[in-house]
């Protein structure tokens, strides 16, 4: 490691072995809905002395030095320089966001900024770094073990989505803990996200007029609000925990309960047909993202978080709470055919598919009625 010399050309500090009352934390990504929620916990932490957040703009956290870079970058060593420790937040919770870039942009991106955070990272003397990706990693299956442990297999598809961006992340980081062994690397995983700002296919999924559920699979839902994703990483910090670890509420809630709380109705389709109609949605351009995420919401993905509850974490929000958050954040939003009503190139996701099944038919006659009149038959 004393042989690495960072992007900017300075000399390789030596790693600190520093006391875990007076750490210096960087966050990168720090602007976004999940960042703002981790350097605003670890600002008011016990036993961190300084919080650097780092991103392309200022974010809302006061009380924290804020540094403007950009994190793609191999400069990035500049701003993380003097961190004894680091967060990297890579989830995605700005689905708006992410569907306005190329995703094969948004792909070399994502993978770029987790490779430049970790590499200078190590170069300037980090010595544990934490990266938030998401608990969709594990894939959303019929049959799966309920709840997920942190060492069950990684089997969500590796399509050109926000879920295979963060399996991506993950390779990422599993080949930095080789790379780079005087670093400690923990990886958290939480579960949907909720809070201020969070838009996501789970979220999304709560603005159609009804609710998609499948016949031959119950749903069971669990949620992850933002104060409890942060609590989890300034627990991390705290413990020193490696490894992945999971972040959820307790438990889960079944489709009945969900529906109780939520006043809303249900769609209920045969899993072929809700797989079918996703697929060829996609593939006319209604579904911009892949059909695979329509799992997310049909079938369950519930995390335990038993590393974190073993070392004293417990989440401040239950699941019926988080879902009521869930509800006033998209409270006044509403999607149709797998595009939100009052923005007409706001796509919904493949989550959509919840509404778009309930035109499916139409949809498609039409897709095909003008392909046919193009064609000439």
């Amino acid at each position: 490691m004393g042989s690495e010399v960072p992007a900017s050309g300075r000399s390789v500090r030596p790693r600190r072995s520093a006391r875990r009352d007076s750490l210096v934390v960087c966050v990168t990504g720090a602007a976004s809905p999940s960042g703002v929620a981790v350097a605003t916990a670890l600002r008011d932490a016990p036993g961190i002395r300084r919080v650097v957040a780092v991103d392309v703009r200022r974010g809302p956290v006061s009380g924290v030095t804020w540094r403007i870079a950009d994190p793609s970058s191999p400069t990035v060593a500049e701003p993380i320089g003097g961190a004894d420790a680091l967060v990297h937040v890579a989830c995605s919770d700005d689905l708006e966001a992410a569907l306005d870039e190329d995703p094969s942009a948004r792909r070399a991106r994502v993978v770029r900024t987790a490779q430049a955070v970790l590499t200078a990272a190590a170069a300037v003397g980090v010595a544990h770094a934490v990266v938030v990706t998401s608990a969709m990693v594990y894939g959303a299956l019929p049959g799966g073990l309920v709840p997920l442990p942190e060492d069950a297999l990684l089997r969500a598809a590796p399509d050109d989505g926000l879920v295979g961006d963060m399996l991506e992340v993950e390779h990422v980081a599993q080949r930095a803990v080789r790379s780079h062994p005087g670093v400690r690397i923990t990886v958290v995983r939480p579960a949907a996200l909720v809070g201020p700002g969070v838009d996501t296919v789970v979220t999304r999924h709560f603005e159609a007029p009804r609710l998609l559920t499948l016949r031959e699979s119950p749903m069971l839902w669990q949620f992850c609000h933002l104060q409890d994703l942060a609590g989890a990483v300034v627990q991390v910090l705290a413990s020193g925990l490696p490894g992945a670890v999971t972040v959820g509420s307790s438990g889960a809630m079944s489709q009945a309960a969900v529906e109780a709380v939520s006043g809303m109705r249900r769609i209920e389709l045969p899993a072929g047909l809700a797989v079918a109609t996703a697929e060829r949605l996609h593939r006319v351009g209604v579904l911009p993202m892949p059909p695979g995420d329509l799992s997310y919401v049909v079938y369950p993905w519930v995390v335990s978080s038993a590393a974190l509850r073993a070392v004293g974490w417990s989440p401040l929000h239950d699941n019926e709470t988080c879902l009521g958050v869930l509800l006033e954040e998209v409270a006044g939003k509403r999607a149709l055919a797998a595009r939100r009503v009052e923005r007409r190139d706001a796509a919904l996701g493949a989550a959509g598919a919840a509404v778009a099944v309930m035109g499916t038919a139409a949809v498609w006659r039409q897709a095909q009625t003008r392909h046919r009149r193009r064609s000439g038959r």
